[in-house]
């Protein structure tokens, strides 16, 4: 007993003060690890939580925005393509039909013979429908680049994603129509079951779903410095 008592003793004040220091810094240290390690089972189940945990918010403001400029200059294409591409109808590999003209193709040449479309309401409903989704787009685009340097911080981008919902309802009805006055669009004698919807046709179907996302992109987006 007397032994261990001064060997007790022999430790300086200081020497044990810095021990005692030095073991409450490893316990907050393993605090701190598991703390971490619970806050990222947490931030798993909701990634854009874990997202903005991990990364500073200008990483995410700019991750943001290169999100949405690919993804509308992406629906931006497809929309251009639906709408001046010939192939909202597919008769046969030789002859295919679009908003503007119907097309046969000639052996002999390797070209397209098109004639212009036979105009009725529901086809200039269709293709006044289209345009106006293209041109929505584009100024919703165009608008957006605007933003970017005029618009004031923590600002909302409601004008560009309220075109770009525009455009997406706009499709919605062209495509819509089309589905169901495709008889009375194409005025052909045929029966329908001979022929089949073109990709034209499933692009306008496709860009819908994007175009409305991308809208509430915008609307949800907040400028930062």
């Amino acid at each position: 007993m007397l032994r261990s008592m001064m060997k007790v003793n022999m430790f300086p004040p200081e020497r044990a003060i810095e021990r005692e220091s030095k073991r409450e810094s490893e316990r907050e240290s393993e605090r701190e690890y598991f703390r971490q390690l619970s806050q990222d089972s947490v931030y798993v189940q909701d990634p854009w939580v874990w997202l903005q945990w991990k990364l500073p918010a200008a990483a995410i403001m700019v991750l943001l925005l290169m999100s949405v400029t690919v993804l509308h200059l992406l629906t931006l294409a497809m929309l251009f393509i639906a709408t001046m591409e010939k192939s909202w109808w597919v008769w046969t590999d030789a002859e295919i039909t679009d908003l503007w003209y119907n097309c046969i193709h000639d052996n002999a040449t390797g070209n397209w013979l098109c004639a212009a479309s036979n105009e009725n309401d529901w086809l200039q409903a269709v293709q006044a429908l289209m345009v106006f989704s293209v041109v929505f787009s584009s100024i919703s685009f165009l608008v957006f680049l605007g933003q970017l340097f005029t618009l004031s911080k923590v600002g909302l981008f409601y004008f560009t994603g309220l075109c770009q919902v525009f455009a997406g309802f706009t499709s919605f009805a062209a495509s819509l129509i089309f589905t169901f006055h495709r008889k009375e669009i194409l005025e052909d004698s045929r029966d329908l079951s001979m022929g089949h919807f073109g990709y034209c046709f499933i692009l306008a179907w496709s860009c819908v779903p994007l175009l409305l996302f991308s809208g509430v992109l915008y609307v949800h987006l907040r400028k930062r410095q």
